[in-house]
């Protein structure tokens, strides 16, 4: 399943030639992952209140065109991967005339208490209804 985040580009993320700085594409993507977690009900505070994070591993981003300040952006999302302790999302942000303008890959495991941690059979199982092949 995709899920879709929408939100506009605001001046206090972009560098000093008016696109979105590197660094704040993780916040981006952060903020449609979470969405996509409250889509899924499964908001990152239930989570929390069950004493469960999901750190990143890994991502790994490209930079397929810059993203200019002001502009509607569209961040797609989806589960490709999922097990009881990882997931791996695939996300791609796009303009409004639907111009793929990055995408990235990331890892995120479940932890408990700063360890890996195997979630739940049953939030295991709400999750993997989610997962696509791509």
């Amino acid at each position: 399943m995709v899920f879709e985040y929408r939100r506009k580009i605001f001046g206090y993320e972009c560098d000093i030639y008016g696109h979105l700085n590197n660094a704040a594409y993780q916040h981006v993507y952060e903020e449609a992952r979470s969405a996509a977690l409250d889509d899924m009900q499964l908001p990152l505070k239930d989570l929390a209140d069950l004493g469960i994070q999901i750190f990143v591993k890994r991502i790994e981003i490209d930079f397929i065109s810059g993203i200019p300040f002001g502009i509607e952006i569209t961040v797609r999302s989806r589960v490709i991967e999922f097990s009881r302790v990882k997931s791996v999302w695939t996300q791609e942000i796009y303009n409004s005339d639907a111009r793929l303008l990055s995408r990235a890959v990331l890892t995120g495991v479940f932890t408990r208490e700063g360890k890996p941690y195997r979630i739940d059979r049953e939030i295991a199982q709400n999750l993997s209804r989610y997962q696509e092949t791509e």
